[in-house]
C-alpha cells in the first residue's frame, strides 16, 4: 500500500511541475511577444500620463504594421538601449515636420493637439522624416527629451518596443489610451 501512495504522490508532483512549467512558458511568451507592463517615469507625458502610472504595452502590433501618428509608444533610448522612453508619434517616414511660434506643423498642416497644456517654447526647422524612423515628442513639450534633441533624434522602428494601450494603475485612473 505504501508504494501506491508513493506513486500517487509522484504522479501529483509531476502534474504540478508540468502545470507550473506550462504557466511559466505561456507567461514568457505573452510578455515577450504580446504585452508588457511599464511604469511611467517622469513628467514628460503629462497630462496624458502621470509619473508612476502603470501601463500595458502591446508588443505585437508593430510586427504587423508601423506606428501611426498620435500613438503613444515605448521605445529604447537610442543613446542607451537599456533605457526605455515613452512618447507620442508626431510624424512618420516621409512626413515633414516643423515647429514655429509654438505650434507643430506636419506636412504643412497645423496639428490639433488637444492633449498638450501649453505651446512648445522651442522652434524646430522643417525636416523630412527618414525612412524607417518616426518623430516623437512628449505631451509635456517644455519638459520632454524627444526627437527635437540630438540625443533622441529620429527613432528607428527597430527600437520601438510597443504601443501603450491601457493605464491599469492606479485603479482610479484605469483607462485605454486612444
Amino acid at each position: 500500500m505504501d508504494t501506491t501512495k508513493e506513486k500517487d504522490w509522484v504522479k501529483e508532483l509531476k502534474e504540478w511541475v508540468i502545470s507550473i512549467s506550462a504557466a511559466i512558458i505561456i507567461a514568457l511568451i505573452i510578455r515577450t511577444f504580446i504585452v508588457e507592463l511599464y511604469i511611467v517615469d517622469g513628467p514628460s507625458m503629462k497630462p496624458t500620463l502621470q509619473d508612476a502610472e502603470r501601463l500595458v504595452v502591446n508588443r505585437f502590433i508593430y510586427h504587423i504594421r508601423e506606428p501611426l501618428k498620435g500613438e503613444v509608444i515605448v521605445f529604447r533610448y537610442p543613446r542607451d538601449t537599456s533605457r526605455d522612453f515613452i512618447k507620442r508619434v508626431i510624424a512618420t517616414a516621409g512626413d515633414t515636420i516643423e515647429i514655429r511660434e509654438g505650434r507643430v506643423y506636419v506636412n504643412d498642416q497645423l496639428q490639433r493637439e488637444d492633449y498638450i497644456l501649453e505651446k512648445t517654447r522651442t522652434e524646430y526647422p522643417k525636416v523630412t522624416i527618414p525612412e524607417g524612423t518616426v518623430f516623437v515628442m512628449g505631451d509635456n513639450r517644455n519638459n520632454s527629451e524627444d526627437s527635437r534633441f540630438a540625443d533622441v533624434g529620429f527613432v528607428p522602428l527597430n527600437l520601438i518596443k510597443g504601443k501603450a494601450v491601457l493605464i491599469f494603475w492606479p485603479v482610479d485612473e484605469f483607462k485605454t489610451l486612444p
